[in-house]
């Protein structure tokens, strides 16, 4: 999963970092893309808070519900987690429909935990790319950051991955030498 991190100055709002998705092209592989923007001087940290509210935002969205570009915006706040809502279009009636979506602090500091110990040393190099001196003046600074297959498995409950593992085993291809 590749996610868009971008850097602003501080701004006015108690958020430290904010969340949206970008739905992408209607006939594109790709459904949506998360865009992360940091306020203010980030840390490790307050990068992989933003992060694991992105990650913990798609989980939310459940995967048959049919609507996994739904867009989402959510603001990321240092003593509460993330508040937002996610919104899609409605098939069979044209409505616009929107959900509140909130990510307790608990859990994002778990998956942030994870998120660290897996991608530790690429969020390190993300956020000095970001707060290098010497970008050009008036430009927006923002680079984008793919998570590890290893870290991606904490999109997948632990049960299920493994159940995926035991059952991917079984399978084999016949070769030359079989």
């Amino acid at each position: 999963m590749d996610v868009l991190v971008q850097l602003e100055e501080a701004s006015e709002s108690a958020a430290f970092a904010r969340v949206n998705s970008v739905r992408g092209l209607r006939f594109s592989d790709r459904t949506s893309r998360d865009v992360v923007t940091l306020f203010g001087i980030p840390s490790p940290e307050s990068l992989a808070l933003a992060l694991a509210a992105s990650l913990e935002s798609r989980r939310a969205i459940a995967p048959g519900s049919g609507h996994p570009d739904a867009a989402r915006c959510l603001g990321v706040f240092a003593g509460r987690g993330a508040v937002g809502n996610t919104e899609w279009r409605d098939q069979s009636t044209g409505q616009l429909v929107t959900n509140n979506l909130e990510i307790p602090l608990a859990v994002l500091v778990e998956t942030s935990g994870a998120i660290l110990r897996d991608c530790g040393q690429a969020i390190g190099r993300l956020l000095a790319g970001l707060l290098m001196p010497d970008w050009p003046e008036g430009t927006s600074r923002a680079l984008t950051f793919s998570f590890a297959s290893s870290s991606a498995a904490v999109l997948v409950p632990t049960e299920a991955m493994m159940a995926r593992l035991r059952e991917a085993d079984g399978f084999t291809f016949a070769g030359e030498d079989d």
